[in-house]
């Protein structure tokens, strides 16, 4: 008999626990002290348990709601929320203080925010406190003035969080990019680098006329030029390597040339070589044809003796005019 008595106070048990687990009766007593009858139901909260919700993040919400001024916002849809996997907690904190900041966020706004992986709690806390980004994060931005000298510059971008702007724009990284991109163009068309050191407010002012905050999720207050410096002078590197290269290439088209010297000077010897084999060749055939005119009666020995005395005047023509030219060559430098 205890046995019996022990199984069915048991079963009792089990079934009470139940009973309490699938309907939260202390959250429903607390749903009506804070809210008042009627706002958050029994039924309600039996179905979140069923549908594996999390009765207490749904109560504590929807009361926390009530509480700042938002009764408008039912279980209902803070269910509907954490079924689509949203952060309930963070869309309560986020509807919360943008109430108490006077910023306009529907719930609809916040739950697509949030659904679309952003910080909806962290983007109202920007819109109220803004905040500062380095651009670029990590060293500084390299450009050069139209004198040629490069000038380095670093800034700090103050901005708040566009709120409608967060469902589909471009993140800090674009600002970031965006801004870089502006400070390169204005120190590029400054006519000098001692322009960019004397009046950095002018690049601020030029980049942040530009709107570069257009199509992103955050809306730039101010652009500050934190460092500047001066790098190297880049219009001289540019010049000396040209003459460089104008050195390279006029060095090759002399050598060029000189190659094609030494090739005309090379063929101009063959054919020198070639005309003398000509007159070698010319010359070996006049014996031939002097003994074919004798064979042929055409000349005599008579002949032949008057053409040997022209050899030999001339031969002795040509040595006594080389020993007056050398002699004559010779007189200036004996005067001397």
């Amino acid at each position: 008999m205890p046995v019996v008595q022990m199984f069915m106070l048991g079963v009792i048990v089990f079934i009470v626990l139940t009973i309490l687990y699938f309907v939260p009766i202390g959250m429903w007593i607390q749903g009506i002290v804070s809210l008042g009858l009627g706002r958050i139901r029994i039924i309600d909260l039996i179905r979140m348990r069923l549908r594996k919700i999390s009765p207490r993040l749904v109560t504590d919400g929807v009361i926390n709601l009530h509480k700042a001024g938002l009764p408008h916002i039912s279980t209902d849809m803070l269910e509907t929320h954490y079924l689509a996997g949203g952060n309930v907690l963070n869309i309560v904190s986020a509807l919360i203080a943008a109430s108490k900041a006077n910023i306009q966020l529907p719930f609809e706004t916040a739950t697509a925010i949030d659904l679309a992986g952003r910080d909806v709690k962290e983007a109202v806390a920007t819109s109220v406190y803004p905040k500062v980004i380095d651009a670029p994060v990590k060293g500084t931005l390299a450009a050069v003035a139209k004198d040629g000298i490069e000038v380095k510059a670093r800034a700090r971008v103050t901005v708040r969080t566009n709120i409608p702007g967060l469902v589909g724009g471009a993140t800090d990284d674009t600002v970031i990019a965006r801004v870089g991109e502006g400070i390169v163009s204005a120190i590029g068309s400054s006519q000098t680098y001692s322009a960019v050191l004397e009046n950095p407010d002018a690049i601020s002012r030029a980049v942040l006329d530009k709107g570069l905050d257009a199509g992103t999720a955050f809306e730039i207050l101010s652009i500050d030029i934190a460092d500047l410096d001066v790098g190297k002078n880049i219009g001289a590197s540019l010049q000396a390597d040209q003459a460089e290269a104008d050195l390279r290439v006029a060095q090759a088209k002399a050598e060029t040339r000189r190659a094609m010297a030494v090739a005309e000077e090379q063929e101009m010897t063959a054919r020198t070589q070639e005309m003398r084999a000509k007159v070698v060749e010319a010359e070996a055939e006049v014996p031939k044809a002097m003994a074919q005119a004798f064979r042929d009666g055409n000349m005599g020995i008579m002949d032949y003796y008057k053409m040997e005395n022209i050899k030999s005047d001339t031969t002795m023509r040509d040595a006594i005019a080389g020993t007056d030219s050398d002699s004559d060559d010779d007189d200036p430098l004996e005067g001397n």
